[in-house]
């Protein structure tokens, strides 16, 4: 840089001109000695120096400024690239996950379960799509019913490895599913799960917090447990099935609560039903339901619509809810005469022919 162009050198020449004039201009006056003459100008001077120091000063603050600037931009730019770089992975590994639950090994299949689950875990983000995935494997055409071979020897019929792997696959779904979902009283989302059609076994959600439920025409084998469920959303087991399978087929559902409709039409309980001290808080329906063996739902409260209609009670049936609500619809809704049944006040049976009872309400009898 040129000297006349430094803005030290301008200030220091601006300070002596300052100086030898303020200076010079003061010993023009008689009562001035030059001593005082000569501190003022220098004090003239000097507040020019001390303004070029301010000035440096502020240059310098804004300069700083500025880096910090830059380098808090370059920082969020690497954050950003390394965010992408982890998304693009993620998607990778997403998409090869995928991919792979389709491969011819169980094992395989497994690990490609686990792989989605993990991903899961680290981004929160992918936890619904995740169960949708492992939901759509669950909804593949699945026959869980033992061998067809005729037993030799009065033995039961061996079971079909390959039938026992592919099992072995969707418990593993099933029970990954379970641990993605949050407990029942977590704060944040509740995320849906579409199992219709689906073939489970085993199925447990107990404790567990889920938006809205899809089991329509779904087959339920050995035991369900949905006991101290959290549902926010609408939920929907319209025309499916328990069965046996080779454990005894019941069905769990004890302190549950549904906040929003609760869809039983047409289900078939084909063992014991367990609905004690469950919330039922939007509209009900069990309408033509079949409970081939034990229901209660002591202690239930069903504080909206419920329909009962052509439901059919088999076996020991508790049906003394704890509060229920001004509609209730119970067009022939039957039980068997020789079984135990309880009612909530204001209900009774009217005899029909072959062993069976009508549900009547005494106000409308």
């Amino acid at each position: 840089m040129k000297l006349w162009r430094s803005p030290l050198a301008w200030t220091f020449l601006a300070s002596v001109v300052l100086l030898a004039g303020v200076g010079g201009w003061l010993l023009t006056d008689p009562a001035t000695s030059r001593s005082d003459a000569l501190k003022t100008g220098g004090l003239a001077g000097g507040a020019i120096v001390a303004l070029y120091a301010l000035w440096l000063n502020d240059r310098r603050r804004r300069v700083e400024e500025r880096r910090q600037d830059i380098e808090r931009q370059r920082h969020e730019l690497e954050s950003q690239r390394a965010e992408l770089d982890r998304e693009r992975v993620a998607d990778e590994r997403f998409a090869k996950s995928v991919e792979l639950l389709g491969h011819a090994a169980d094992q395989v299949r497994v690990g490609a379960m686990h792989a989605l689950a993990g991903l899961a875990r680290s981004r929160a983000e992918y936890t619904q799509t995740v169960l949708d995935v492992l939901c759509s494997y669950l909804r593949r055409p699945f026959d869980i019913s033992p061998s067809s071979e005729p037993a030799t020897d009065g033995e039961e019929p061996s079971p079909d490895p390959e039938r026992e792997r592919e099992l072995t696959v969707r418990l593993t779904a099933q029970r990954l599913i379970a641990e993605l979902l949050p407990a029942r009283d977590a704060e944040g989302a509740a995320y849906d799960l579409d199992l219709t059609s689906a073939t489970l076994e085993y199925f447990d959600l107990s404790g567990k917090l889920v938006g809205g439920l899809l089991l329509r025409h779904a087959t339920l084998r050995s035991s369900t447990n949905l006991s101290g469920c959290r549902f926010t959303g609408r939920v929907y087991f319209t025309a499916a099935g328990t069965g046996s399978s080779r454990l005894v087929g019941n069905f769990r559902c004890r302190g549950t609560v549904f906040e929003s409709h609760a869809w039983f039409s047409g289900t078939s309980f084909a063992e014991t039903a367990d609905f004690t001290d469950t919330t039922f808080a939007g509209k009900t329906t069990f309408k033509d339901a079949k409970f081939a063996k034990d229901a209660g739902f002591s202690g239930a409260v069903a504080s909206c619509d419920l329909d009962l209609r052509r439901t059919r009670f088999e076996g020991q049936t508790d049906l003394r809810f704890s509060v229920l609500p001004e509609a209730v619809s119970l067009y022939n809704t039957r039980v068997r005469s020789e079984k135990d049944v309880q009612l909530p006040a204001g209900w009774e049976l009217e005899e029909l022919r072959d062993g069976e009872a009508r549900i009547v309400s005494a106000a409308g009898a």
